[in-house]
């Protein structure tokens, strides 16, 4: 494989970053197999519940599309718990900055906020304020967050509802990652 013959960034030349756009490329043409390989991977994340996060994933997309959603809403619903693994605390974060390039302003703010609006379900049971979402009433979005976390997100935890399988979502993401991005 070609390689860049700089050590340090200053030092490279033209031909050397022209060489890492390409190969940046071709690497980014895989994003919607690494994006479904991470999904895979959610069977054994976050334990005490009755599903496990890719159930928990593909329940939350199956409604999304049962409802006629958009394919990125649709998208943003199965990847909304993805960075659990890697970011528990700060994990809607994560879920909207690998998406925020393919899809809208709108599903972006709603899968970076869905972790706030979700503790309206939760937090007075663990001393927090449930109500925490409040900060954003009034924002265009708030209502869509909203909606989201009750007809989709705080609802897919059921071990007997009936979900789409990851290879039916398949066609959705690769569609959404394969977009030219958004200059966000």
């Amino acid at each position: 494989m070609e390689k860049v013959k700089f050590k340090e960034m200053k030092k490279g030349s033209k031909e050397d970053y022209l060489l890492l756009d390409k190969l940046e490329k071709k690497f980014i043409e895989g994003t919607a197999d690494r994006i479904l390989k991470t999904l895979q991977g959610l069977t054994s994340s976050l334990v005490g519940y009755q599903i496990n996060r890719l159930e928990h994933s593909l329940q939350t997309a199956t409604r999304a599309l049962k409802e006629n959603a958009s394919d990125e809403m649709i998208v943003a619903a199965l990847l909304h718990d993805i960075g659990d693994e890697l970011a528990p605390n700060n994990h809607a974060e994560f879920a909207a900055a690998i998406i925020k390039p393919y899809v809208s302003e709108k599903t972006t703010w709603i899968i970076e906020k869905h972790g706030i609006f979700q503790m309206y379900y939760y937090a007075h049971h663990l001393g927090f304020n449930k109500n925490e979402r409040d900060k954003y009433k009034g924002h265009k979005y708030f209502k869509a967050t909203a909606e989201f976390c009750e007809n989709w997100d705080q609802m897919s935890f059921n071990p007997n509802f009936n979900s789409l399988s990851l290879k039916e979502f398949e066609p959705y993401v690769r569609k959404i990652f394969n977009r030219t991005p958004y200059s966000n």
